[in-house]
């Protein structure tokens, strides 16, 4: 039961955040978890079939957001699940949406709508189509970066983002087509082996763009003149270093290092549970392994009835974004039966679990989890890979 305090705590986020999306309980776990004060009592699973809502309208190929929506309401709305909503946008549960920002609703291969051509006549605003920088907005009106960002109160660290408008200074000279220059958002030919410009796409990451081409998070905020909040979207053309070397991928990766900790009576419980439910669907060991590293760095191993913003249970699923009601999210059972995912899944087609993510078995280990997770410390999983394999001996 919870405390007085830890329900205020838990109103005070919900209400302090009403357009958060999903942030993972992923504080650095100790080497050796601390023993458990108390086995959590069973909690009786819930036996009904879950349902799923109508759409209530067909979903548009892009969408405004307007005030007090949530990527869960308008995935809903539509008929859609939160997690493919936030992968054609390259959101994560931790991104903020707010009202006018548009969302696509068709996925990545939907092409954005095409604005207006800007007329010849001098104009006073420009509407901010899908990869158009300031620098290319400011060279095809015939005027400078610092003009533009002057004349809507920007600067160097600002985000553009499609639809936006954007007063222009007077000095715009159109012509009746755009000079045959090279322009940054062109579609590049992104290679590991020395490309400068990257075009964004649904689910990429600042991290997982400097990864593949050698460089650092750091550098790509320099290069393109971003902030640590900045936030990029598909579609968007990001200036990148040239990779040190000519091959196209480094051969040899340094795996992460790894964590190991021994589990007390209440985290080896739980443990052999998720053992239990994935063999029982059939699951592969290195898929059982991947929830049990999930587990421990969402939970520490641990059936909770707390997490960030409205997460519960071992894998610190949100009933806002569709894992089921706070009862299910803490039903150890099934939740793991959840994360599995299949066609054995509890929720249906409402969450999508490892085996609803096409190719995981080929994936890195900390990116299987991830995709099931949309974690905002990815790297965190692959920590846990040896020590999940020992656990999977242990108590298998």
């Amino acid at each position: 039961m919870r405390t007085p305090a830890v329900a205020r705590r838990t109103r005070t986020l919900q209400l302090g955040v009403p357009a958060a999306l999903l942030g993972t309980l992923s504080a650095g776990i100790a080497a050796t978890p601390a023993s458990a004060d108390a086995v959590s009592s069973p909690i009786e699973r819930l036996q009904a079939t879950p349902t799923r809502i109508a759409p209530t309208e067909a979903p548009p190929a892009v969408y405004t957001v307007r005030p007090g929506d949530t990527i869960s309401s308008i995935a809903n709305r539509f008929g859609l699940r939160t997690v493919d909503v936030l992968a054609w946008n390259g959101l994560s549960w931790r991104s903020v949406i707010y009202p006018g920002q548009t969302l696509s609703l068709a996925g990545a291969s939907a092409p954005s709508p095409a604005p207006a051509p800007v007329q010849a006549a001098p104009t006073a605003t420009h509407t901010v189509v899908a990869g158009e920088t300031v620098f290319g907005i400011a060279q095809k009106h015939g005027t400078s970066v610092d003009a533009v960002l002057a004349a809507n109160g920007l600067d160097r660290s600002s985000v553009i983002y499609p639809g936006q408008q954007l007063a222009l200074s007077g000095e715009s000279a159109p012509s009746a087509a755009p000079p045959a220059t090279p322009a940054q958002t062109a579609a590049p030919a992104p290679t590991a082996t020395g490309g400068q410009a990257h075009a964004v796409a649904a689910g990429d990451t600042l991290f997982a763009i400097a990864k593949k081409y050698g460089t650092t998070v750091a550098q790509l905020l320099a290069l393109n003149g971003l902030g640590s909040g900045a936030i990029i979207y598909p579609g968007q053309s990001l200036t990148v270093a040239a990779a040190p070397a000519p091959t196209p991928a480094p051969a040899a990766a340094t795996p992460p290092p790894q964590l190991f900790a021994n589990l007390d009576a209440e985290q080896a419980a739980n443990a052999s549970l998720i053992i239990r439910v994935g063999r029982e669907l059939g699951a592969p060991d290195r898929a059982i392994a991947i929830a049990l590293a999930t587990a421990m760095v969402e939970s520490s191993m641990r059936n909770v009835s707390w997490g960030d913003r409205d997460s519960l249970g071992l894998f610190q699923q949100r009933p806002s974004m569709g894992w089921g009601s706070p009862e299910q999210a803490v039903d150890a059972d099934r939740s793991t039966r959840v994360f599995f995912g299949g066609s054995s899944d509890p929720n249906g087609q409402a969450s999508r679990g490892l085996f609803d993510i096409s190719g995981w078995e080929s994936m890195s280990f900390t990116d299987a989890a991830q995709a099931v997770q949309i974690s905002a410390y990815p790297d965190r999983y692959g920590q846990w890979e040896t020590q999940a394999h020992q656990w999977l001996g242990v108590h298998g």
